[in-house]
């Protein structure tokens, strides 16, 4: 608990999903936290954690690198944890050049500026989606990088980056490269949990794009939060600098049988989904092996699935009553 206390600690992508749930564990645990907020909303991911009078906001663009340089100098930075991205699949298929700007161009200007304020350590969040298609599954980190879609790519190219800074600058980086993430605070409906609950809790069909059997790693947002945190804390070893780490429960799951658990947990078993096939550009099966994350960091899941999405239902639950849906 005490390795946080009193860090000044930069976070981009906490008015996000992910972000905001790393941010919270860092206030949580005394760090001094600044984010980054390019757009304002009115949900942003740090105001469901109760953050925005605990942390410093500094408005701006990952694109912009005198902006981060600044505030990685004025609020002399040191760790950096970057997970803001242009993460939804969709809209890197519609729109693949704000995607890799976002994505590629926005990781390579906080490298930079990390690597000129003399920040002591910097964890990036890749993806698993980085991976591609790969012959072998599950994949580790020794699969190549075959990501060939949009967002795949990108994430791909962030990846590679931010290792290079370690290799050719010494700058201590280390990447993640998580399984698809839920929980609470997703606001991103088009993907498959947040999706799901508010069909069952609406009474409304559940329409799976693709054909129901394409397979996914699902990781609870509480159990990758600690991930970056376990990461950032053993950046001074050698076996993690430079290095990427799968996090993930190695248990992957079809969407009928993703959707059927959602709706146990919603108390809904009767749900009704219909299946479409309608989707183009995605991988059929994914999954990630963890054994470096256990044996370097000491890192395992602590959330099954069906503990993570009972805890996400009432998180939807106790928002949709609120907002009165």
């Amino acid at each position: 608990m005490g390795f946080w206390k009193g860090k000044s600690v930069y976070v981009t992508g906490a008015d996000g999903f992910i972000g905001s749930w790393v941010a919270k564990q860092l206030v949580d645990e005394e760090a001094h936290v600044s984010i980054l907020v390019r757009d304002l909303k009115p949900e942003m991911g740090f105001d469901f954690q109760g953050l925005r009078e605990k942390v410093n906001i500094v408005h701006g663009d990952l694109i912009d690198l005198q902006l981060q340089q600044r505030a990685m100098n004025e609020y002399n930075v040191d760790t950096v944890f970057h997970i803001a991205a242009q993460a939804i699949v969709g809209i890197a298929n519609k729109s693949p050049l704000s995607t890799f700007e976002s994505n590629i161009k926005g990781t390579w200007n906080i490298m930079e500026a990390a690597r000129v304020e003399g920040v002591k350590r910097v964890v990036v969040a890749s993806s698993d989606k980085a991976y591609g298609v790969q012959k072998q599954l599950p994949y580790t980190e020794e699969s190549p990088l075959h990501g060939l879609y949009p967002y795949d790519a990108s994430k791909a190219c962030a990846d590679i980056i931010a290792r290079s800074y370690a290799v050719t600058y010494g700058l201590n980086v280390a990447v993640t490269r998580n399984a698809n993430t839920y929980g609470g605070g997703d606001m991103n409906f088009s993907r498959i949990i947040p999706d799901a609950i508010r069909h069952i809790f609406t009474g409304k069909t559940f329409e799976i794009r693709s054909d129901g059997k394409a397979e996914r790693d699902y990781m609870y947002v509480k159990d990758a939060a600690a991930g970056y945190l376990l990461l950032a804390e053993n950046l001074q070893k050698k076996e993690v600098q430079g290095q990427a780490f799968n996090f993930g429960t190695e248990k992957p799951v079809s969407v009928v049988d993703l959707f059927k658990m959602i709706a146990d947990a919603c108390g809904k078993p009767n749900a009704e989904y219909k299946i479409l096939g309608t989707a183009k550009n995605e991988i059929d099966r994914q999954y990630l092996e963890s054994t470096k994350a256990r044996n370097v960091l000491r890192w395992k899941p602590k959330f099954s699935l069906e503990d993570g999405l009972r805890e996400t239902v009432q998180w939807y639950k106790n928002y949709f009553e609120e907002k009165a849906l």
